[in-house]
């Protein structure tokens, strides 16, 4: 009797077997596009089901049975990269492919990641070749999940390239490409990104000492570009909004008070000193209490203006205001 049948497998079943090396085994060696196909040519059918392996047998899973040419459709838009990326995704991964032979045994359990990786083909992880085609694939046969994540990140990607380019937009005046390098996405190597991220920015942070030689005249410029994220719909720090709070974070203190108070700070101003006098770095090192008459401008500027983070914090007791909701 196949094994399939007579007692129902649930995907911790199918884990021990195929991730875990039980009855069936990981695939050892380097993930090939040939051996994925030579599983192919063995399978009777194919289970392809929209939940990560332990959640296959959901009854609340969107599922497919491929069987007969199919299947080699299926092997078309499953090519993959010769060699793997030499890692593992830490996340379970979705949809779950499970291949049975002709007598219904099944013989390999693979699982896609971020709709553009596969793995269990190999000892490691593999880029698909063309994940879009595979994603188009699963859609027309009702398998929907994977091109909804897709319009998802597309939608995430577009709005994080334009959170970019409104920052390096705010640049000051010569600092642009110096930006520029700063602003960079990580790419897939992180360590190597993160060696990058540090040279630019100390090249940034050379610049801005170029350009903006008088102290006053620096933090006053820095302050304003800090305050663009303050506004962002996204919230939170990226990296590159990082790059120019530690700038501040590392001018002196009362020099950093004093630009706000040698003459009206601007509306852009008031948002970077509220991202700043916020920040755990400078309550920290200096508390929450802010001198008069900063202090009320800061607040006044808040509630005509502010966030609804700058709100929040203002009631919990920064900026030297704790104030009723």
């Amino acid at each position: 009797m196949p094994r399939h049948e007579g007692r129902h497998r649930n995907g911790a079943d199918i884990l021990a077997d195929v991730v875990y090396e039980g009855n069936i085994g990981v695939a050892e060696g380097a993930p090939t596009t040939a051996r994925l196909r030579d599983v192919l040519n063995r399978a009777g059918h194919v289970v392809i089901v929209e939940a990560p392996p332990d959640e296959a047998d959901s009854a609340d899973a969107a599922r497919i049975v491929v069987t007969g040419a199919e299947i080699a459709g299926l092997a078309q838009v499953l090519t993959i990269v010769d060699g793997g990326t030499g890692d593992r995704c830490r996340c379970d991964g979705w949809p779950t492919i499970m291949v049975h032979d002709a007598n219904g045994e099944l013989i390999a359990c693979w699982t896609l990641h971020h709709q553009s990786g596969l793995r269990g083909v190999g000892d490691c992880d593999a880029d698909l070749r063309d994940g879009p085609a595979l994603t188009a694939w699963l859609a027309k046969r009702g398998l929907t999940g994977s091109r909804e994540v897709q319009a998802e990140l597309a939608a995430q990607e577009s709005e994080a390239n334009l959170r970019r380019l409104r920052w390096l937009q705010a640049a000051p005046a010569g600092l642009r490409d110096a930006a520029m390098d700063v602003a960079q996405p990580p790419g897939r190597d992180l360590q190597a990104w993160s060696d990058r991220l540090s040279d630019a920015t100390a090249r940034l942070t050379t610049h801005v000492q170029h350009e903006y030689p008088d102290a006053i005249d620096r933090i006053r410029v820095l302050l304003a570009w800090a305050g663009i994220p303050a506004r962002e719909s996204t919230g939170g720090l990226k990296w590159y909004d990082m790059a120019i709070q530690q700038q501040l974070l590392a001018e002196d203190s009362d020099l950093v008070l004093a630009a706000l108070a040698t003459c009206p700070p601007s509306p852009a101003q008031l948002d970077g000193a509220a991202e700043l006098f916020a920040s755990l770095e400078w309550t920290e090192a200096h508390g929450t209490q802010l001198p008069e008459p900063l202090r009320s401008i800061l607040i006044g500027h808040i509630e005509a203006h502010g966030t609804g983070p700058m709100r929040f914090r203002m009631h919990h007791g920064y900026y030297g205001a704790e104030r009723s909701a």
